[in-house]
């Protein structure tokens, strides 16, 4: 379950394991074939839902993806809703192992006074909602002079950097119309990123931080008071090449003058968000300054600083869903396993697997995903002796259960099908692609393919 990233590494690897692993088993295993069930009309998951679309180069990863669909034994079924449209006994009937890569989609919460105003928001809302989620609204209220955004992580510099932006500087990506519409309507002047600890401690990459500085019309400001370090810093920059890096660019915008470009992104170091301020509607935040303890870590001074901001977006983290019939640790936001291997307790739960964030935490870079599926397959792997086959394994059995359910499944012909719709929308603009938000839409465009596949499997 789930075509981003996670689920298409792990269904690679298993198809490349096919040969040496499983034709050789028994009679009862004669290769592998593998369905990727996705509850969106289109596969890529958090590349196309959760990458901002001013970074086209790690769009470039769905060309490697778009080649593992295309393989034979990989079989793409979205549109497709575990829980509601096919359920975990459905899945053990029609598939011998289910992998969960549902990944993780909310915001992780934040006990603050005031994080309830009107005003403050969840960065994965936002990110969704200019990535063209087609689940979410289409309409935000960018109604802010100033915002502060929450955390110091790349989704926080994403959220920053398309907040200050000009509309028009994004109109040559993939953005969709509506939200082309509502950035080139938004009054925003300054945008503050806030972080607890130290620069050293930041979790953002160096590209992109550097990247934050390339925009015409954005002026990137780091306060010389915040670069700060003690002994755990300085421990750190020496033995990490990123925080290096990070660490010397943060430096150096630390000491220029500043330009005039007209909008101002500020980066904030150790200050500690204590509160949203605002009657009903967000009028400020209130910070405690801190101090680095000599570990790396801070602590409290007292000093409490407010800042006169409109909007507030927290980005400290995502969270997964607990998804239906299966364990779950909500503190972690994880399904509890042993390297892969759902566990109930102490116990293995038979057949089922998890990888990516639903597996581990939102946490690495997309890049990371694929050892993490490694190791998951690597478990079915040396678990198959002791697998029973599904009852059903019939892959035609699957479609026609959706269709007698009026579950209207797209395919990756169905997929094609959009991309290119999409890529002439933009071709037409004079732009990288035109994004298809709406579902329905989606579904419309992709199902003269998916009707077609459907006739050719039923028969």
């Amino acid at each position: 379950m789930g075509a981003g990233p996670a689920g298409i590494y792990a269904a690679d690897i298993l198809a490349k394991s096919d040969a040496e692993s499983w034709s050789n088993l028994t009679e009862q295993f004669s290769g592998v074939s593998i369905d990727l069930l996705e509850k969106l009309p289109a596969p890529y998951g958090l590349i196309r839902y959760g990458v901002a679309p001013d970074h086209p180069r790690i769009k470039q990863i769905v060309h490697a993806l778009q080649r593992v669909l295309e393989r034979p034994e990989i079989r793409f079924l979205g549109n497709v809703n575990y829980g509601a449209d096919l359920t975990l006994d459905d899945l053990r009937r029609h598939y011998d192992v289910a992998i969960f890569a549902t990944g993780a989609e909310k915001d992780r919460s934040l006990d603050i006074p005031g994080i309830g105003l009107d005003g403050s928001y969840g960065a994965a809302d936002f990110v969704s909602w200019y990535d063209g989620h087609p689940d979410v609204p289409r309409d935000w209220p960018l109604v802010a002079n100033s915002v502060a955004v929450l955390g110091v992580g790349n989704v926080a510099l994403d959220v920053a950097r398309i907040l200050a932006k000009t509309a028009d500087e994004l109109l040559s990506t993939e953005i969709p119309d509506n939200v082309y519409r509502g950035l080139k309507g938004s009054p925003v002047t300054d945008v503050h990123v806030f972080g607890r600890r130290g620069p050293a401690q930041a979790k953002f990459t160096p590209l992109e931080l550097r990247e934050l500085d390339h925009s015409p019309n954005v002026e990137v400001i780091v306060h010389p008071e915040d670069i700060e370090f003690d002994q755990g810093s300085l421990r750190a920059i020496e033995r990490s090449n990123q925080v290096r890096q990070v660490v010397k660019t943060l430096q150096d915008w630390a000491i220029r003058d500043p330009g005039a470009r007209p909008r101002r992104l500020h980066l904030h170091f150790l200050h500690r968000p204590v509160a949203i301020l605002g009657d009903g509607v967000v009028t400020g935040l209130r910070t405690e300054r801190m101090e680095l303890d000599g570990t790396g870590d801070v602590k409290g001074t007292g000093a409490f600083h407010e800042w006169p901001v409109q909007a507030v977006y927290r980005a400290v983290g995502y969270l997964s869903s607990h998804l239906a019939e299966l364990p779950f640790d909500h503190a972690a936001g994880v399904v509890p396993n042993e390297a892969g291997r759902v566990l109930d307790g102490a116990e293995q739960v038979d057949r089922t697997y998890v990888t990516g964030w639903i597996k581990r935490g939102p946490v690495g870079l997309i890049g990371h995903t694929k050892g993490d599926a490694l190791e998951t397959v690597n478990s079915i792997l040396a678990d198959l002796p002791n697998i029973t086959p599904a009852p059903e394994p019939n892959p035609d059995r699957v479609t026609e259960l959706l269709v007698e359910r009026g579950i209207e499944y797209t395919t990756l012909e169905g997929w094609n099908r959009l991309d290119t719709h999409e890529l002439k929308l933009g071709l037409a603009a004079n732009r990288e692609r035109v994004k298809v938000v709406s579902r329905e839409e989606m579904i419309a465009i992709s199902s003269e393919a998916a009707d077609r596949s459907t006739r050719i499997s039923s028969n």
